[in-house]
Order: C-alpha cells, then sequence, then structure tokens
C-alpha cells in the first residue's frame, strides 16, 4: 500500500483477529481459574490451555504490525530518524505505564497480596521492553524493515534455547537483579524478550509488508501468507517430532524456535482467513467478535480482577466441567455488554431507559448524543 494509511478492509480485519485472540483467552483463564484441580488432566482443560496459548503471541504479533504502521506514516511525512526513534519511545512509554498501572490496580486490590506482584513481567511489559528496543529500527525505510525485522525476529527464537542455557545462577549473571532478569529469560510464569519479542519484530515485518502491498494486490498477499503460515506449521512441527536438534537442550513448550514459528504459521494464517472474511463474508455491520478486538485492552484489564481476583474467590478452583463451561460463557457475554458499553453508550442510555419506563425522547439532548 504506497500511500496514505491502511484501509478500513485491513483494520477491521485486525481488529477481528484481536477479536477472536480476547474471546480465546476469556475462555483460557476462566477454565484455567475456576475448574477444580482433579479436572485438569481431562482432555477438555488440557484443549481449553492448548488454544489459550495463543492470545499473548497473537497480541504482541498485532502490536508488531501496528508499530509497523506507525514507523511507516512517521517516514511518510518526512520526519527526522530521530524524531521517528522517539515516537516509537513514546509508545514504548505508554505501555509500560499502562503494564504498572495494572499490575498496581492488582495489588490493591488484591490485599494483603506480596509487593514482588508490582514487578511481575506480564505481556504489557514485554510490548513495552519490545516496541523499546525496536525503536531503532524507525531510522530504517519500511522496505528495509520487512527484512531487518524478520532477521531480528528469528535472531530471537533461535538464541532463546541458548539464554536458558546461560549460567544465570553463577558469576557474573546471578548479580543481575531477579527485576532485570524475569525481562530475559525464558520462564512459564513470566514475559520475557525471549522467545515472546520474536512475534512483535515479526510482527513488524509482516505490517511493513502490508504497508507496502498496493491495495489491489492485497488479497494475493494474504493468499501467500496462508501458504507461507501453512509451509511454517508443517515444517515446525515435523522438525520438532523428529530427533534432529542443533540444540543441548530445548523446552518446546518454553523457548523453543519451533514453538515460535509453528503460532507465527497460525497467525499468518488466521490473518489470510480474516481478511477473506471481513471482505467477502462479514459485511458493514456490528460485529460481535470485532467488538472485543476494537476493546481488547479493556477486556484484558477487567476480565483478570473478574476471573482471579476476590469477586470470585469463592468459586475459584471449585466447579466442574459443565459448570466452568456455563461460566465461561457468561463471562464472555459479561465482557461484550462491558465492551460495548464503553463504545456505544448512548445505545445503553436507551435500553435503560426503556428498562425503567422512560423513552429516549424523554432523554435530554446532551444525554441523546451518539456514540
Amino acid at each position: 500500500m504506497p500511500q496514505g494509511k491502511p484501509s478500513s478492509d485491513r483494520l477491521q480485519y485486525l481488529d477481528w483477529v484481536r477479536g477472536i485472540g480476547a474471546i480465546i483467552m476469556l475462555q483460557g483463564h476462566v477454565f484455567h481459574s475456576l475448574l477444580r484441580p482433579d479436572l485438569k488432566a481431562s482432555g477438555a482443560y488440557t484443549l481449553s490451555q492448548f488454544v489459550g496459548g495463543m492470545p499473548p503471541a497473537l497480541f504482541l504479533f498485532l502490536t508488531g504490525i501496528t508499530l509497523a504502521f506507525l514507523m511507516d506514516s512517521v517516514e511518510r511525512k518526512g520526519w527526522s530518524p530521530r524524531k521517528r526513534v522517539w515516537e516509537s519511545l513514546l509508545r514504548a512509554r505508554y505501555l509500560f505505564f499502562l503494564a504498572f498501572a495494572f499490575r498496581l490496580q492488582l495489588f490493591v486490590f488484591g490485599l494483603p497480596a506480596p509487593w514482588q506482584g508490582l514487578f511481575k513481567v506480564d505481556v504489557l511489559n514485554c510490548m513495552g521492553l519490545s516496541i523499546a528496543l525496536l525503536s531503532v529500527m524507525a531510522i530504517f525505510t519500511t522496505a528495509e524493515r520487512v527484512r531487518l525485522c524478520a532477521v531480528l525476529g528469528l535472531a530471537i527464537a533461535f538464541l532463546s534455547p541458548l539464554v536458558t542455557e546461560l549460567h544465570w545462577n553463577a558469576a557474573p549473571l546471578n548479580y543481575l537483579p531477579w527485576m532485570v532478569r524475569d525481562y530475559i529469560i525464558p520462564d512459564r510464569a513470566t514475559f520475557g524478550i525471549f522467545p515472546w519479542a520474536a512475534y512483535l519484530a515479526l510482527g513488524v515485518s509482516a505490517g511493513s509488508v502490508l504497508r507496502l502491498v498496493p491495495d489491489e494486490a492485497t488479497e494475493r498477499c494474504m493468499q501467500w501468507a496462508a501458504i507461507l503460515g501453512g509451509g511454517l506449521i508443517l515444517a515446525c512441527q515435523y522438525l520438532a517430532n523428529s530427533t534432529f536438534t542443533i540444540y543441548a537442550h530445548s523446552d518446546y513448550w518454553l523457548d523453543s524456535p519451533a514453538q515460535v514459528l509453528t503460532k507465527t504459521g497460525v497467525l499468518l494464517v488466521m490473518l489470510s482467513i480474516a481478511f477473506l472474511w471481513t471482505r467477502y463474508g462479514a459485511g458493514n455491520g456490528w460485529s460481535w467478535v470485532r467488538q472485543f478486538g476494537v476493546t481488547s485492552l479493556l477486556v484484558y484489564w477487567v476480565h483478570i480482577e473478574l476471573v482471579y481476583g476476590k469477586a470470585t474467590f469463592f468459586i475459584q478452583n471449585r466447579l466442574n466441567l459443565t459448570q466452568t463451561i456455563v461460566a465461561a460463557i457468561l463471562t464472555i457475554l459479561l465482557m461484550l455488554a462491558i465492551s460495548t458499553m464503553k463504545t456505544h453508550p448512548a445505545k445503553w442510555r436507551a435500553l435503560w431507559a426503556t428498562l425503567s419506563g422512560r423513552t429516549p425522547q424523554n432523554l435530554s439532548p446532551e444525554r441523546q448524543s451518539g456514540d
């Protein structure tokens, strides 16, 4: 796309994929928090958590795409390299602010709670640091970022097992504060830059491609994305199941580049399907899936406190499979209601007026204002 900003079709399909990620995230967290421990060996739970492992990669990848759009936009405006880098750093600063505000809210609502939780490296922290590290890419052209960020993403993925194997408990690495180590060392409880930043870097590469492709060639580009994604999935699964390896030790679910590239392949397939769906199947009306995508940060923020906080302590780790499925559906519906309250407040005021015996015509002009 040589000129201007991304078309509405592109923004819609990105929102649609983000919405799918939000829905998968909701069910995964509900199962993780509410299902009885003795049922967590069941196939249903395993499937829920297997699929639920996709949203962090998805959100990081899409954040990389939007970062690529930002870098391309300021480049087209003729900004100096220094100013372009600074604009990316401002995005990183915003995400760091959100990350620590989120942790602070969880800490206050969860009191008494250990203070270390304030500094847990969550996905928002990973986004902030990854963008800060990748901000230097703003000095290059969009075409150059396609290659450089793809190489950088692959490098992070392939270095991750080696980072895990470093002697972190011996000098001099053991002198690093734990708050710094958590941003680096692969760990199942945190989102360090190894390997998670790989998704953001690969997203910047993919987003740069989207900015270079003309509108009329976007559909062909998506076909190639699906082919590339499918090829990555097949190749990485073959290598993961074979005895061939270049590492002395690698944990597929923790630091394996095969997992990173498999998930990237799934994301590319999802993007291509979402593009075709929003162009030919979804129409121009309201979409509940896209609604989640538009407000994914709000949904993420609110549901964590709801699912893991004190509000649901009486059912955490206590529900059977059927009850957990019902809880997941109710949580999704509640988050959808909260999401639409944010984006369509006038419609909710009109509904409340109707339910309370008034009509929208009885409301003052100020309260009849549009969304």
